[in-house]
């Protein structure tokens, strides 16, 4: 059935999503190494620049996508004939090539970006880098927040439904305590804390008010994001 809104829309690709990363062991490794990545990329000296974090983004993203694609050719070749045929084993071959492609390209870039410049010598040098990298902090934390909710979406989703829609953690909350306490730690202001506080409230409420996710889903999420940057600030901004 075709999707009578944008948000459907929105939500039945997140479906896709999800069902790669509940039927496939790669995507799930390759979630995992984003994220590993994008923690360990604030370690390096000198700091990401714009265009490379740009650079890493966009590749993380193509080896995602490949991936799902190489999943989408093979379900639809299975869907079309349940025999073995010498061409459906050509076409997933090729779309399996494209996967090992991209990833190949990836180590290239993650050697030029991040293995050149090496590791930080000391925890000090490391932190001293990342406190000058505010923004680049934030854009880790909130992208590590992503990541990690939807891996939890994909080990406890809801067998109907749309994503987005529901299920344990929100997206939503988790986003909204995540950017509070991104705001809380850069900007140190009162005024913005209590104001970023009360957004996120109000996040929350229509959530669980629109009847989208239960008090526990929404209490899950925001305490997922919060902890999250959290962790991540305490680690690269506050540890000396």
């Amino acid at each position: 059935m075709k999707p009578r809104s944008f948000l459907e829309s929105f939500n039945s690709a997140a479906e896709g999503i999800l069902y790669v990363l509940k039927t496939q062991r790669n995507m799930r490794i390759h979630f995992l190494i984003a994220i590993i990545i994008l923690v360990g990329s604030l370690f390096l000296r000198p700091p990401l620049s714009p265009v490379e974090l740009i650079i890493l983004s966009l590749t993380i993203a193509l080896v995602l996508i490949t991936e799902m694609i190489n999943t989408a050719v093979e379900k639809t070749i299975d869907l079309m004939s349940d025999t073995y045929h010498p061409l459906a084993r050509i076409a997933k071959d090729i779309t399996a090539g494209t996967v090992l492609i991209v990833s190949v390209v990836a180590i290239v870039v993650g050697y030029l970006i991040l293995f050149r410049r090496y590791l930080a010598p000391g925890i000090e040098t490391a932190i001293a880098n990342v406190k000058a990298s505010s923004a680049h902090i934030t854009f880790v934390s909130l992208m590590v927040v992503v990541l990690t909710v939807i891996l939890f979406k994909a080990l406890a989703a809801r067998s109907s439904g749309f994503m987005l829609s529901g299920g344990m953690p929100s997206l939503h909350s988790a986003l909204a305590g995540a950017i509070w306490i991104v705001l809380s730690l850069v900007s140190g202001n009162p005024i913005v804390i209590v104001l970023a506080f009360i957004l996120a409230l109000f996040v929350a409420q229509s959530r669980i008010a629109k009847g989208i996710h239960s008090l526990k889903e929404v209490a899950f999420g925001a305490l997922l994001g919060i902890l999250t940057a959290l962790l991540i600030f305490q680690l690269f901004r506050r540890i000396i």
